[in-house]
């Protein structure tokens, strides 16, 4: 039995921030019913990456929104509207990502839900709060990173801001969501109390950056300093960071420069020997050392370095990851079929419990492809 068995989640979410949520709370049991519009369903069905689509949707949809129900009902509608009211009266849990003021227009407001099921845990994702100047603005994952400042970490010092290459504040904010979600469910065991659990993604986006944050808070606010080559962090020493090795690239963890130095085989120079050194001359300490790594292949560094508990690795590409037994020991695949039987090659549900690991069979389902079935089964 998988640990959320026998909660029902209704899900009117869309794109990734929400039904991340709701994916990761079917891995692991729990039973998600999309609430969708019908004919044309959730808007990130046609948001393509690299314009890849399984079974008429898009391969993004399907890689979010696995092993899930798809009820369709028209929210403007008052008997769809009665229909999905009683669905709620029976649901543990509801979710949202609609712009402030949205489900108070159509009657879904967390006021009237707990009317109707005072147990029931409401949770709404949005993207900059409920209040400020930036509540109807779009809450996008790029929007939220450039907003942030986080496009100033990444990246070397000339290279402008530098977006994380994936939707990290959408997926952050889905799991702060679930978070959120699971600790209102404890809770509500405790004190048969529902709950109301917000996010956003600028929030989370901001927690996310806690580490560096705090930093600037008590550094005299300075702004993020990234290193002029190989940089990995805007506010770790020398040699924290990416090399060029004869063949590839070695990545350097922290470790201090004088034990690094002697296990190249060289001596730090006298300028660079106080800690204080290693963070102020970080990019004149960096260049010397692409000077040392170019000399030899990474596969020759690694054989010194490790021996002598260097913190390093390779800096692989997917294709030598994935070929690597690094990976395939972790048993990360699984396949998904829609129920037209067209397969989708994805990751598997991260979390284990008692050692298990959690598969599914089933992709992403069709707008409304559960309509009638889940009508019929709790009588709508």
């Amino acid at each position: 039995m998988k640990p959320l068995e026998g909660l029902l989640i209704l899900e009117f979410c869309q794109y990734l921030a929400g039904p991340s949520a709701g994916l990761r709370l079917a891995d692991l049991g729990a039973r998600v019913i999309k609430i969708e519009r019908p004919v044309t369903g959730e808007g990130c069905r046609q948001i393509a990456i690299k314009n890849l689509f399984i079974d008429k949707d898009s391969l993004v949809f399907h890689t979010i929104n696995r092993n899930k129900e798809s009820f369709a009902a028209n929210l403007k509608d008052p008997e769809d509207l009665k229909q999905i009211k009683k669905l709620l009266s029976l649901a543990d849990v509801m979710t949202h990502n609609f712009r402030p003021g949205v489900m108070e227009k159509i009657g879904l407001d967390y006021g009237t839900v707990k009317s109707i099921n005072p147990k029931i845990v409401y949770g709404v994702v949005t993207g900059y709060g409920s209040k400020g100047p930036w509540v109807k603005k779009p809450g996008q994952d790029l929007l939220i990173q450039s907003l942030s400042g986080m496009t100033h970490l990444s990246g070397s010092a000339d290279s402008g801001p530098v977006p994380i290459g994936l939707a990290a504040s959408d997926i952050l904010t889905g799991t702060h969501f679930t978070q959120g979600i699971l600790a209102a469910l404890v809770r509500r065991g405790k004190t048969q109390k529902g709950a109301l659990v917000e996010v956003s993604l600028l929030e989370s986006t901001l927690d996310f950056q806690f580490e560096v944050l705090t930093t600037h808070f008590n550094d005299g606010k300075k702004e993020p300093q990234r290193a002029k080559k190989g940089s990995a962090h805007a506010y770790l020493s020398a040699p924290y960071g990416v090399y060029r090795t004869k063949n590839n690239y070695i990545s350097i963890a922290m470790m201090p420069m004088t034990q690094l130095m002697k296990e190249l085989g060289s001596e730090l120079p006298p300028v660079f020997q106080s800690e204080e050194s290693w963070f102020d001359k970080r990019d004149e300490i960096m260049d010397l050392l692409h000077d040392i790594f170019i000399t030899k292949t990474t596969a020759e560094w690694l054989l010194i370095l490790e021996s002598k508990d260097i913190w390093c690795s390779d800096v692989f590409t997917y294709e030598d990851f994935l070929a690597h037994d690094g990976y395939k020991v972790l048993q990360m695949e699984q396949e998904v079929s829609t129920s037209d039987g067209e397969k989708v090659r994805t990751t598997r549900c991260p979390i284990r419990v008692d050692g298990e690991l959690y598969y599914h069979r089933k992709a992403a389902p069709k707008v409304g492809e559960d309509t009638l079935k889940i009508a019929k089964e709790f009588n709508l």
